[in-house]
């Protein structure tokens, strides 16, 4: 079982957010299946791993059974939505494949806690939202409109929660980089309010993401351990999850 805080919370936020807006039986398969194939990740790693290093534990012929187990799941519940409902959602699967694509290579040739590889598979995540709503029957515009924010959340949670870490360790950090890249990332979601494309509580929920980025890396406390911090940033997930399911609804 994968241990990151934030990579359940990039799970389960979508998850969960589809299945406010738009809940179906359809959806619910696909939730199952976006977790199964969200756990697949785990002991394909620990093999590939082994694989790498040339030797054979005894991890790694559980690693393979769990590997072909949680893929199993994953490929039963989404022919399951199939047969539900009609194949418009996977129009959100395939736009999400070459993220997910790209960030798994990337973790099994070791280098997963690369920057580039957290965003891709967290963005990818979200996509989650979308065909689970679409699966629903739920506005096409409010689905989109889901991963959207989640992925400006994602992307915005990574870079502070990194920022904050180094912060802790080396005194040194981008920090301001890190607090206009929410300032931008609030503005953008200004816009799309000013269009009607996203609710105002969306820019609240946002509004609190800077707020927690200026004050956690303007005067952070001293000595803060990295599962305290990705504790706290759950708990902002939590915050913008809630608003941002009332906004969409």
């Amino acid at each position: 079982m994968p241990v990151e805080h934030g990579a359940w919370s990039f799970l389960l936020e979508p998850v969960i957010l589809g299945l406010v807006l738009a809940p179906s039986a359809a959806g619910f398969c696909l939730a199952i299946a976006a977790l199964a194939a969200f756990l697949t990740r785990h002991p394909l790693r620990l093999a590939a791993l082994d694989y790498r290093k040339g030797t054979r534990y005894l991890r790694t012929g559980l690693a393979e059974r769990f590997t072909l187990a949680y893929a199993a799941v994953a490929f039963v519940f989404a022919l399951a939505a199939f047969a539900l409902v009609d194949r418009g959602f996977m129009v959100a699967v395939f736009a999400a494949v070459p993220l997910a694509l790209g960030a798994l290579a990337l973790d099994l040739s070791g280098r997963g806690r690369h920057l580039a590889a957290e965003i891709a598979g967290s963005v990818a995540l979200g996509a989650s939202a979308t065909a689970i709503v679409m699966a629903g029957g739920g506005s096409e515009r409010v689905a989109w409109m889901a991963w959207l924010l989640l992925a400006l959340r994602a992307v915005t949670a990574i870079v502070y929660v990194r920022a904050r870490l180094e912060l802790e360790r080396t005194g040194d950090s981008p920090v301001f980089v890190v607090i206009l890249l929410h300032a931008v990332v609030l503005m953008v979601v200004l816009g799309l309010m000013s269009f009607q494309l996203a609710p105002g509580l969306a820019v609240l929920a946002f509004a609190i993401l800077l707020f927690r980025a200026a004050y956690g890396l303007l005067s952070p406390s001293r000595g803060v351990r990295a599962q305290v911090v990705g504790i706290q940033e759950v708990g902002f997930g939590l915050v913008t999850l809630v608003l941002l399911a009332i906004g969409l609804y």
